[in-house]
């Protein structure tokens, strides 16, 4: 649960990775990345350090991983993909346990400088899982691949130069500065290419040192036309951000998070305050959320599959659940009332596995990774002013019940904002259909 409230800043550049080489290659780096955060946090000396080795560095990593799963799972299925989203993220709950558990073994038996390198160690199983991720390829894709390789070394030219139509064809690479930059890589290949032919007689030398030169003017073209994809999603006339539905799903992000924060933060006090620490010792309440959790996601994802129930009403139930709890969570001042509360947040909370399946609703599949890198950014900045909000209510009010009530409240505003869609999609047809009567 903790991956899917604290995804870095960083998530809409990991889309730019993910439109430039794909969901393995970036998970693949991910892995490395993590990797090689925990193993550098080993030898840390003081804090800063570690904020650059565990914090960026680390935390950059499991974010290159853990954007391209949804994205893939996402291509994947089709017909069931709230419940394939909710089974593939049960991993971070179940792995929150097994590796809080395995990390404290590891601390005591070793010492916390050889458990975090262990533990960088078992990272790199992140570049495996990566390598799993095999990109699905439309049906024309695969026969132009065919034919090119079918061709012999004499219409080599011809089969880069066709491609190239396509890519142009195929790609966003709609406007001016963009075609010319197209142009321009394809002169670049072309040319590379007729001077390979011509001159097969060289020394092998000469022949490595064009491949290479070709094989870097490919990239060149592929960097390009995953920026433009990237540039566009942001920046183009038909960016995300023209969806007025979507600006309306960020904005729900901002205000749902930094509210879902507060139970964790300010729960432990509520306990003291009621004197319940003996029975919350034996099971505490957190437990209890991070376990229903696990359940709400699959259950939610089963139910959102049904074909007469919608994703996004099953969403919203489960936001309006969730609000209700937290307004009502300080109210509840016996241990069973307060376990029957935690145990609704839980189960509500596994909303999350449906975030990305509203979300590839409202843009489509190809937008899906700069989409939802968006709405994971968003997430993580409101979760981090989460806590030292309720921690400023607190200094202000000297009760822990006033946060949950201006954070609930807050969450009410960002669930108005997710009411107002049916309008806004009534609104939008009306304006598209007036201006193509204009034109």
């Amino acid at each position: 649960m903790k991956s899917e409230c604290s995804q870095p800043p960083t998530s809409p550049f990991i889309g730019l990775f993910i439109s430039m080489c794909g969901c393995r290659k970036t998970a693949i780096i991910g892995g490395i990345l993590n990797a090689l955060g925990w193993i550098l946090s080993a030898y840390a000396s003081n804090v800063h350090y570690l904020f650059l080795t565990f914090g960026v560095t680390a935390g950059v990593g499991s974010g290159m991983v853990y954007l391209p799963a949804v994205v893939m799972v996402g291509q994947y299925f089709q017909k069931r993909r709230a419940l394939a989203q909710g089974l593939s993220t049960t991993g971070t709950g179940f792995g929150a346990f097994l590796m809080t558990a395995l990390l404290k073994y590891l601390c005591t038996e070793f010492g916390w400088r050889n458990a975090m390198f262990i533990q960088g160690a078992i990272s790199l199983n992140l570049c495996v899982c990566g390598a799993l991720m095999r990109p699905l390829f439309p049906k024309d894709v695969v026969s132009e691949k065919h034919v090119v390789r079918s061709n012999s070394e004499d219409n080599q030219a011809k089969a880069l130069s066709h491609s190239a139509e396509t890519i142009k064809s195929n790609g966003v690479l709609s406007e001016e500065p963009e075609k010319k930059e197209e142009a321009t890589n394809e002169e670049v290949l072309d040319s590379v290419q007729h001077i390979e032919i011509g001159g097969k007689s060289r020394s092998g030398k000469s022949m490595y040192g064009l491949r290479i030169l070709k094989t870097v003017s490919q990239l060149t073209v592929t960097v390009r036309k995953g920026f433009a994809i990237w540039y566009s999603s942001y920046f183009g006339a038909a960016s995300l951000f023209t969806n007025r539905v979507f600006v309306a799903f960020i904005i729900w992000a901002l205000f749902a998070y930094s509210s879902f924060v507060i139970p964790f933060i300010h729960l432990p006090e509520i306990v003291k305050q009621y004197n319940l620490s003996s029975q919350n010792n034996i099971f505490p309440l957190t437990s209890i959320i991070a376990i229903v959790h696990i359940f709400g996601k699959v259950i939610l994802g089963i139910i959102s599959d049904l074909p007469c129930i919608s994703t996004w009403n099953v969403f919203l139930m489960a936001n309006f659940t969730l609000v209700t709890c937290i307004l009502t969570l300080p109210l509840m001042q016996t241990y069973i009332t307060l376990a029957v509360v935690c145990a609704l947040i839980g189960f509500s909370s596994g909303y999350f596995s449906l975030m990305p399946v509203v979300t590839e609703d409202l843009v489509g599949t190809k937008h899906l990774a700069n989409a939802y890198g968006i709405i994971i950014c968003a997430n993580g900045i409101s979760a981090l002013l989460g806590p030292p909000f309720a921690g400023w209510i607190y200094d202000m009010t000297h009760k822990y019940d006033f946060s949950f009530y201006i954070s609930g409240l807050l969450y009410m505003v960002g669930i108005i904002f997710l009411l107002i869609q049916p309008c806004i999609q009534k609104k939008q047809p009306r304006e598209k259909s007036t201006e193509e009567a204009q034109v």
